[in-house]
């Protein structure tokens, strides 16, 4: 694991370093100094740069913001007329980092923590791991694509460090980059390339296609990478409550990021807790799997304020295709929808955050999702039931806390999702989730739920895409390339 904290004071350091090293190729370089600065003797030398690198690190640190810093200089207007030249000067008398530290403590409300900012850079933790970070309505940030990246080389978390733990972790794997050449050439054989698309993109598109398939397999223990953008109170309250989550994994992790944050912001992230709030705390991590009767289909329950919507009708029936209702209708209501998902199609699921997504808890009992296997080549196809059920087998004989037992469970694995959202973001969701770029499993669901909602709305346009499922090479685009 690896945690990294990035922020415009860290940013501007290094720009210092890079400064000093600017400075010496100019002295090296400049007409009249040739030679000048490397008759200096060495040790001279380096006291020489130590102090331009003092002078710099100086200038900065009383001169640029510290997350903390920004915060304070905000939260100074509601205590002071003082215009806010006057504020800055008194943070940079302070120094950087230090001022938030003297007055802080004295402010007396949280929301201070809204106003500073950071970016922690969290690397080599288990999907599960990342998924409780990103189990948090505020969280901002992007994650290791198993659509479109090969996790073949990838390491993963064992908690149980057993031999036996070892080996299912081994096979999930040992599948996944087993299967990646015969998928690929059994899917350059279903869909050929046309004369018009250029191959490039055309070997892109097989290529996250073969990710869509074989993503199926790899164990939800297997490490990612993930960037979490945040303000300074949020994080404190999330990893509050990461420290009690009931997955010790998670804990370390959550552990980790809040010593490194504790170090860099000490002021906001030094607050203890009383052991009565701890225990709470324990009280809720017993809630932070959902528990969801099993569905097939969408299981649809709709509370509507009647009189909010009959206002609104006409808003929601002129509303044009990427139209995004505006934030008030929430109070038209909210929908409800239950029902199975693998877990891979899950995390795209839990990506929209507004409303509540609840997060599952992944076990074999809800079995593999169909779709992955029916897309094999045919031998590899053969070759899935007796590892699913050597796998679930193994995984019965570790007698492990199912909290742990995750890790060793494959993504492909169906789990109970539960969504509630206002009108809405519901509405969002859907046109967004039916698109044909949107993986097969989750779009099936999307659609059934369009469905659903259209026998309770018919009057409401709906511009979800529910055309049947199709190859084409678009996603071969979805790429970031450096410009030439």
């Amino acid at each position: 694991m690896n945690i990294t904290i990035i922020d415009g004071l860290e940013s501007l350091t290094g720009v210092g370093d890079a400064a000093v090293q600017k400075i010496i190729a100019d002295m090296t370089g400049r007409a009249g100094l040739d030679g000048a600065w490397d008759s200096i003797d060495t040790d001279v030398r380096a006291e020489i740069v130590c102090e331009w690198r003092r002078i710099i690190n100086d200038v900065v640190g009383h001169n640029v913001l510290s997350p903390e810093d920004m915060a304070m200089l905000q939260a100074l207007y509601s205590r002071s007329p003082a215009l806010v030249a006057e504020h800055l000067e008194k943070v940079r008398q302070a120094g950087s980092g230090k001022f938030m530290d003297r007055y802080y403590r004295g402010y007396g409300h949280a929301s201070i923590g809204d106003c500073g900012s950071t970016s922690i850079f969290i690397e080599n933790v288990s999907i599960l791991a990342a998924k409780a970070i990103q189990d948090w309505p505020l969280y901002s940030g992007q994650e290791a694509s198993t659509r479109y990246m090969d996790f073949s080389n990838a390491r993963f978390c064992d908690p149980v460090a057993s031999p036996e733990s070892g080996a299912i972790l081994h096979r999930w794997m040992e599948f996944y980059h087993r299967a990646q050449q015969p998928v690929l050439d059994h899917l350059r054989t279903e869909y050929p390339r046309g004369e018009d698309e250029p191959e490039d993109v055309y070997e892109r598109a097989l290529a996250a296609r073969r990710f869509d398939v074989l993503r199926a397999f790899l164990p939800a223990g297997v490490h990612t990478n993930l960037s979490w953008h945040t303000n300074l109170r949020q994080a404190a309250d999330h990893l509050a409550q990461l420290l009690h989550h009931p997955d010790s994994t998670v804990r370390s992790v959550a552990g980790a990021i809040h010593g490194d944050l504790y170090t860099r912001y000490p002021s906001s992230f030094s607050r203890s807790e009383s052991r009565e709030l701890g225990s709470w705390r324990d009280l809720v991590s017993n809630y932070t799997y959902a528990s969801v009767a099993d569905t097939l289909g969408p299981c649809f329950s709709v509370d509507v304020n009647d009189d909010v919507l009959a206002r609104h009708r006409e808003l929601l029936m002129l509303r044009p295709k990427h139209g995004l209702l505006p934030h008030f209708m929430d109070t038209v209501g909210s929908v409800q929808s239950d029902f199975l998902l693998d877990f891979g199609s899950f995390r795209d699921l839990q990506r929209h955050r507004n409303g509540v997504v609840r997060m599952p808890l992944l076990t074999t009992m809800r079995g593999f999702h169909p779709w992955y296997r029916k897309q094999l080549p045919w031998k590899l196809r053969e070759e899935v039931p007796s590892l699913l059920k050597s796998q679930e087998e193994a995984l019965r004989l570790l007698d492990v806390r199912a909290e742990q037992g995750q890790h060793y469970i494959a993504m492909g694995y169906q789990v109970a999702c539960s969504v509630t959202q206002s009108i809405p973001a519901f509405i969002y969701r859907i046109e967004l989730r039916t698109g044909q770029s949107v993986h097969p499993t989750l779009r099936a669901v999307a659609r059934a739920e369009a469905t659903e909602f259209r026998k309770f709305f018919p009057w409401i346009p709906l511009h979800a895409d529910m055309s049947d499922d199709t190859w084409d090479i678009r996603r071969g685009h979805q790429t970031l390339i450096e410009k030439a």
